[in-house]
């Protein structure tokens, strides 16, 4: 087998990006339930010591009222038509119609969540459903006009674009180096789509990041140059990401080379759409079967509102350690809006019992995610964790990655250990800042760690959980461009593959067997490019072709052109197919073609195929499907 890596690695990305004209550096964190953008004055700045701030954002928090708040809640808004004027809707650069983002959204939905869109960004990575659509609100009945998870999307990244236009017009955002953060656990397709709704929001100097190296990246800036006396050689870094839709889990090993220290990312877990938004729902029906007890009965349309309300009481709880209960209003579907409502309220016992045991228990490091069979019939929305536990999720990915340093110099793992053992823990997302629940993760690794007679992790503080994605962001695309600072080694986040069916002949009740041909192996850098001569694929010209895509977060020493034939269960997970549709200019319809497959890591960090008629010198873009699934 024949396989060429020609490597077209784009010219040293650091030293180019250092001639560009941006003064900011700007970092921004497009979240599940929080937007937020930060700022690093690149003039002012050298190394780890920089200027960095916060933007506040604008946005409407009532009717003709605009505040700028650090955070701009990521729900979007739909009115009716004649519910609101576009004086109430006015922003300070001339917004004044369509729907609205932030908190006036997140209030207004809380009493009519069928005209609410959240958890856009969570939308976006189902594969499930076309995500170009209009389907959000996903219950919303038919009068009401919905968007897209893309087009949703696409406006808070507006929105920042914009608040940030505003409070700098000496310096527009189009000049400015921009980085955007995204779940690591993110598909090529959930990737692209991000990079797709930042471009229709005007986007120029982009760059993807993931959240879990964000938060590093803000640590390392926090600590003022102290990182060095916080971690040694030999350490693994467990960063531990409860975002509002996802948990996250990524493991960074602490590198020497030539007597320095470096950071080189080892392990990215699997896409878990577990977090703040499951536990708003379990906090929200806590509380329904509370008002049960008391005879008022909850139909469906106010247990959703009541999981805003929820969602509300549980940040300030959170947030306030000296609050011990927040009231909550649940409203009336009659005609006494204001008599009917019901009256309650989420108390900090009821969060804290129910987060803690209920998202963190106790658990054995053996443990596996449980999972049930699911009925026929199914209400169409998000595939969320059928197991609520983020410990038996986090055992499952430390037992997966037993095996993750064994090629890596430097690292010494216990050659009989059943999971990988950190060392440190960096946690980041806004559930995190309860303190109960980061005793009991410490704890639960501990006790796994103490079973194995390892010694226990400790914890890198001192991150600022709701803002270190942004600063993190902010602070990669300074050392990016300067090529000062510490930079984590990264690459794509799994090893990616194609699958190729074989030539044989039919055999009744027989499929021919698949084998899978590694086309991006795992840590793959930005601005790479391999070609693949070991397979040739034949297009058919002018209708598209779909071919089945595969990826590994534990197959390390896979190469370009590997050609796996059988797998374990836990080896290879099938991902969402890619289409190619080539153009019958200058052939006959129908056609074959021959061609080979070009693998490229993007600047950006996407995953970009194309496909090459053998012996020719033109290219088609090999595109993910990111289309609703058939039959969805």
């Amino acid at each position: 087998m024949k396989t060429t890596n020609s490597i077209a690695s784009s010219a040293d990305q650091a030293s180019a990006a250092s001639q560009n004209d941006a003064n900011f550096s700007l970092g921004l964190d497009l979240g599940t339930t929080h937007c937020a953008l930060s700022w690093l004055d690149k003039r002012a700045s050298d190394g780890e010591k920089v200027v960095q701030g916060v933007l506040d954002i604008p946005q409407l928090t009532a009717p003709a009222s605009v505040e700028a708040r650090p955070l701009l809640p990521s729900f979007l808004y739909l009115p009716h038509e004649s519910e609101l004027s576009p004086a109430d809707l006015a922003l300070p650069w001339g917004d004044g119609a369509g729907a609205v983002a932030g908190e006036f959204a997140r209030q207004r939905g809380a009493g009519t969540p069928i005209r609410l869109v959240s958890s856009a960004k969570s939308w976006l990575c189902h594969p499930g459903v076309d995500r170009r659509a209009p389907l959000l609100p996903a219950d919303a009945p038919p009068e009401v006009a919905r968007v897209s998870p893309l087009a949703a999307s696409t406006q808070y990244l507006q929105h920042l674009r914009q608040a940030w236009d505003y409070a700098h017009p000496e310096a527009p955002f189009d000049a400015q180096d921009i980085t955007v953060t995204i779940p690591a656990s993110f598909d090529p397709a959930a990737r692209e789509l991000t990079a797709e709704a930042c471009r229709a929001a005007g986007y120029q100097r982009l760059t993807l990041l993931e959240e879990p190296q964000a938060a590093l990246y803000s640590w390392i800036q926090a600590s003022g140059g102290g990182w060095r006396k916080q971690v040694a050689h030999g350490d693994v870094i467990l960063v531990v990401d409860v975002g509002g839709g996802t948990t996250d889990l990524s493991l960074i090993a602490v590198l020497e080379r030539d007597g320095n220290l470096e950071l080189q990312r080892i392990a990215v877990g699997e896409h878990i759409l577990l977090g703040g938004d499951n536990m708003d729902l379990a906090l929200a029906y806590g509380v329904a079967r509370k008002l049960a007890q008391e005879g008022k009965q909850l139909d469906a349309w106010q247990t959703r509102a009541l999981a805003h309300g929820c969602r509300a009481a549980k940040e300030q709880l959170l947030a306030d350690e000296a609050l011990q209960a927040v009231p909550v209003v649940v409203p009336s579907r009659g005609s006494k809006l204001i008599g009917g409502s019901i009256r309650t309220e989420v108390t900090r016992d009821e969060v804290l019992a129910l987060l803690v045991e209920g998202f963190f228990p106790q658990v054995a490091v053996s443990d596996k995610p449980q999972t049930r069979a699911r009925a026929a019939l199914t209400q169409l929305g998000l595939p969320y964790a059928q197991d609520a536990a983020v410990t038996r999720h986090l055992a499952a990915f430390l037992s997966r990655q037993a095996g993750a340093t064994a090629q890596i110099e430097g690292l010494q793992g216990k050659p009989d250990a059943s999971f990988l053992h950190p060392t440190a823990v960096l946690f980041n997302g806004g559930v995190l800042k309860a303190a109960p629940i980061e005793q009991r993760i410490v704890q639960v690794l501990n006790g796994w760690l103490a079973a194995e007679d390892a010694p226990p992790a400790r914890l890198l503080e001192g991150a600022n959980l709701d803002l270190a994605v942004a600063r993190g962001a902010a602070y990669y695309g300074h050392v990016a461009a300067s090529g000062r600072g510490v930079r984590i080694r990264g690459g794509t986040a799994q090893s990616y593959y194609v699958g190729v069916e074989s030539n044989m002949p039919a055999i009744p009740g027989m499929e021919p067997p698949i084998s899978a041909l590694c086309l991006a192996p795992f840590g793959m850098e930005e601005g790479t490019e391999v070609t693949l001569e070991a397979q040739e694929f034949g297009l058919v010209v002018g209708e598209p072709v779909r071919l089945r895509f595969f990826g590994s977060s534990v197959r390390r020493a896979d190469s370009v052109g590997t050609l796996l034939d059988f797998w374990g269960p836990e080896e290879l997970v099938e991902l969402q197919e890619i289409e190619a549709h080539l153009p019958a200019e200058g052939r006959a319809p129908g056609e074959v073609v021959p061609v080979q497959l070009h693998a490229r890591v993007t600047d950006i960090g996407t995953l970009e195929l194309n496909a090459v008629p053998v012996g020719g010198a033109e290219r088609w873009k090999v595109e993910f499907d990111v289309r609703a699934e058939a039959g969805a």
